[in-house]
């Protein structure tokens, strides 16, 4: 019998395994719930800012049967708070969100506060992580990136800084370089912490969003960038896109990750078949997790692994009301497909 660890490891080394992994990895694609914090007492926003709660969460989501990992933080505003932005903590209902931009445009980075890995929330990020691999042995640590788009377009208003991808191109590449050397620092901190593998989310930057010339420009060039320089010695990486890929699957399959991962607006059929040589993963609908029932959350699990998904997984972040016998559906349904 394969330990979560082994067989996800496996998986991202190409190799044949018992059945899918089922994992949902943390930052953008939070897993914690109300129900589960309820469950084991610990709630948010404290545990965004307290690594031995953030480690307890983590490890709830595993031990109760949700997933097979567990992932730090819950969120996505980590960068970009550290970077200078303002953010709402949120509750217990709904995650921090960034409410105050820095900078007014592209050309203005230099305002912005480097990342320092020795305080604030990216040190609770990297303190329960440390937390997580002193205690745990056969469970993999995902540690999150918010992606290098995602992330500039958090630290300035989002429509200006698409303008300007095309007005100021120049100062916009320099941008991206200032923004992507920060998440290399964060992602090689975690990384020496103890985490296995790192997942990128890049709900931003989306081939509907930037088209696909500003996509293969700014956000196949960035996470690339961001990918080349984390340490090759571990699992490996995760990459998440939302949108549509029909415009962008060849440039999408220029991105140098482990594993791509998708939102439910993709069919996972059409990905495959786009998509042949690849690790994916994804992608049940987080509507039908907050808003459906067992049986419904196992038919969709039971579609992705039929379609080809190596890793199974909700298709972007959990609502934060999803009932947890949903979500416990989803492991659930990948192993009643698997029993002998």
């Amino acid at each position: 019998m394969l330990t979560p660890k082994e067989r996800l490891k496996m998986i991202l080394d190409g190799r044949k395994v018992d059945r899918p992994a089922c994992i949902c990895p943390g930052g953008m694609m939070n897993m914690v719930t109300s129900e589960l914090m309820d469950r084991v007492k610990v709630y948010m926003p404290d545990a965004h800012k307290d690594a031995r709660m953030m480690a307890d969460l983590a490890k709830a989501v595993y031990e109760e049967g949700c997933f097979e990992n567990y992932g730090v933080p819950f969120c996505m505003t980590v960068e970009a708070e550290e970077m200078g932005a303002q953010v709402d903590m949120g509750t217990n209902v709904y995650e921090p969100h960034v409410t105050g931009y820095v900078i007014g445009s592209v050309s203005e980075y230099q305002k912005l506060h480097q990342v320092d890995i020795n305080q604030g929330r990216a040190k609770v990020v990297l303190d329960a992580i440390r937390i997580l691999k002193e205690e745990t042995k056969d469970v993999p640590i995902v540690g999150n990136l918010t992606g290098p788009i995602s992330t500039a377009s958090s630290v300035m208003e989002p429509v200006t800084f698409y303008k300007e991808l095309r007005k100021k191109n120049q100062e916009a590449h320099a941008y991206m370089e200032f923004i992507t050397n920060q998440l290399i620092t964060f992602g090689r901190a975690q990384i020496e912490a103890g985490a296995d593998l790192i997942a990128v989310s890049d709900p931003s930057g989306t081939g509907e969003i930037l088209g696909p010339k500003y996509f293969k420009e700014f956000a196949v060039t960035y996470i690339n960038r961001l990918l080349d320089a984390l340490q090759e010695e571990k699992m490996g990486t995760i990459v998440h896109i939302c949108g549509q890929m029909s415009p962008v699957y060849k440039e999408v399959d220029e991105v140098r990750s482990s594993a791509l991962s998708f939102d439910s607006i993709v069919s996972m059929k059409e990905a495959r078949e786009h998509l042949k040589d690849r690790i994916l993963m994804g992608n049940v609908s987080t509507y039908a997790l907050e808003f459906g029932d067992p049986d419904r959350v196992k038919m969709l699990t039971r579609s992705c692994v039929k379609s080809g998904s190596d890793i199974i997984s909700p298709a972007c972040g959990l609502g934060m009301k999803s009932p947890l016998r949903n979500v416990q559906s989803v492991l659930a349904g990948v192993k009643e497909i698997y029993v002998q």
